[in-house]
């Protein structure tokens, strides 16, 4: 199956591009910039989503649902919200079609039906459930609201790839509101955690927790805070982010709160979100020459059992020994499919499997029921090694946690292998070109010198890293004054 797959050095566009079509993860749609997320694909975003929602309810978000649609008017209030997403945004204007009178086989748009007022299709949801918050919030009593809702956005994208940007994608979107500054600004920082904590122990993808700069901000927040992850093509995959809106939509949807003090005030915002692209992460993070690698815990199948027989008897035989294989992995939590089928070859189920990613394939023949035992690969490693059916429910167990670990560990070791510190404008652009990574140097501040960097180069600041101790320094650019390093790379 790999045999006509393109290897990341000879181009690593396409091998992304066919991994996401070989592997059955998604499909390019009739609509432009649009995909199909097809069974395989959308497997992994249920469990994505699944551990995610586990960990927001864990700490006291609730769902709910807010439209598609919001009106012209509501999109325009925040000034900053709109400015910033109105090139993206897809517009509804009339809400019936007819049949053309001179062409009985077409339908044409109904000029009769024009809305009185101009639907967005949501890029974002805050407009709408600002304006839905005036109506929920009075007193400090009604605080803080802690909602998420799992939705689609639209953003018209114009360059678009598969799962990495596209006109239409699925997310999480979460908004929150608090009657102090310090409890929105925790909640801010809380979600980044969760998103970081996400990212390493459930995708083994190492994250980067950082600020974003002011022309990186998102439209209308005071703060916005990044997770921010290395692809091993040497770019940066911006993997979260979580925001602090101030007070700038309560004001403008005029949602004020009575405090304790009986003071009427505006409420504090936050907003925070990831989508569909973490599986475009998550396969650029680990997948291989070989095709993709998933990380035990988000895999849809943790184990493949493929027999090995010759004729009804044979597989008869087999049959019991897998299945009581498979119900005692499954006892222990873990997904696991019995490949029985006679259609294919199991040459071909093995190939299969491993382009797909299946972290552990067990292979069971005749031998091995007279032997007592089982061949076992794993597909980070591509080892086999055999192992006494003994106890095997154990040590597949093992296995996977293994697998996980080294997963991360491989990926953590592949971005300090590409991080690098200059101090040099020209050196930072001969890295930059000729190693890639995530380059940490001193910025002076200013929008002015981030923009000419980014003109000149087409690296953009990922972020201002939040762990790590600031040294002051001098920008690498001008020489002014900096108060400490900052992230740039070449970014999805």
């Amino acid at each position: 199956m790999a045999k006509d797959f393109t290897s990341r050095k000879e181009n690593y566009s396409q091998w992304y591009n066919e991994i996401v079509s070989k592997a059955d993860l998604a499909e390019h749609s009739a609509v432009r910039g649009c995909m199909v997320i097809k069974p395989y694909g959308y497997a992994i975003w249920e469990k994505m989503q699944a551990q995610l929602d586990k960990m927001f309810k864990e700490t006291g978000h609730v769902n709910a649902y807010f439209p598609l649609f919001v009106p012209k008017s509501l999109f325009e209030a925040e000034e900053k919200n709109a400015e910033g997403f109105a090139k993206e945004c897809a517009v509804v204007t009339h809400y019936r079609l007819k049949t053309d009178p001179n062409d009985k086989t077409k339908l044409i748009v109904d000029p009769e039906a024009k809305l009185e007022e101009e639907l967005i299709v949501r890029p974002t949801s805050e407009a709408v459930i600002w304006n839905t918050y005036k109506g929920w919030i009075q007193s400090y009593r009604d605080l803080p609201i802690l909602v998420n809702q799992w939705a689609n956005v639209v953003r018209w994208e114009m360059r678009t790839r598969l799962f990495l940007r596209t006109a239409e994608f699925l997310w999480q979107e979460g908004h929150t509101a608090h009657a102090t500054k310090e409890e929105a600004l925790i909640e801010s920082k809380t979600m980044l955690d969760v998103y970081s904590e996400f990212a390493e122990k459930f995708m083994a993808m190492p994250v980067v927790k950082g600020i974003k700069t002011e022309s990186e901000r998102f439209a209308g927040a005071e703060e916005t805070f990044c997770i921010e992850a290395l692809m091993q093509d040497g770019k940066a995959l911006q993997a979260g982010t979580s925001h602090f809106l101030g007070q700038n939509f309560a004001k403008a949807f005029d949602v004020k709160f009575a405090n304790k003090e009986g003071k009427l005030d505006y409420v504090w915002a936050t907003s925070w979100g990831v989508s569909t692209r973490l599986i475009g992460g998550l396969i650029m993070t680990h997948s291989d020459d070989n095709g993709l690698v998933l990380p035990p815990n988000l895999a849809p199948i943790q184990v493949a059992i493929v027999p090995i027989y010759k004729g009804v008897d044979q597989l008869a035989a087999i049959s019991e020994t897998a299945l009581t294989i498979k119900n005692n992995l499954e006892a222990k939590g873990i997904s696991v499919k019995f490949d029985n089928r006679d259609t294919h070859k199991p040459g071909w189920k093995f190939a299969e499997y491993e382009f797909k990613g299946i972290p552990i394939r067990i292979a069971i023949g005749p031998r091995d029921l007279e032997n007592g035992t089982v061949e076992v690969a794993r597909r980070d490693t591509l080892e086999k090694e055999v192992l006494q059916i003994q106890d095997i429910e154990n040590k597949i167990e093992n296995l996977l946690k293994n697998i996980q670990d080294n997963l991360y560990q491989k990926s953590i070791d592949f971005r300090s292998e590409n991080t690098h510190h200059v101090d040099a404008y020209e050196e930072f652009k001969e890295v930059l070109e000729s190693k890639g990574g995530f380059i940490y140097a001193h910025w002076d501040g200013t929008v002015e010198t981030e923009e000419k960097i980014k003109q000149e180069t087409k690296a953009t600041i990922r972020c201002i890293p939040l762990d790590e101790k600031q040294v002051e320094g001098k920008c690498m650019y001008t020489g002014n004054p900096s108060k400490g390093k900052v992230i740039f790379a070449k970014a999805y």
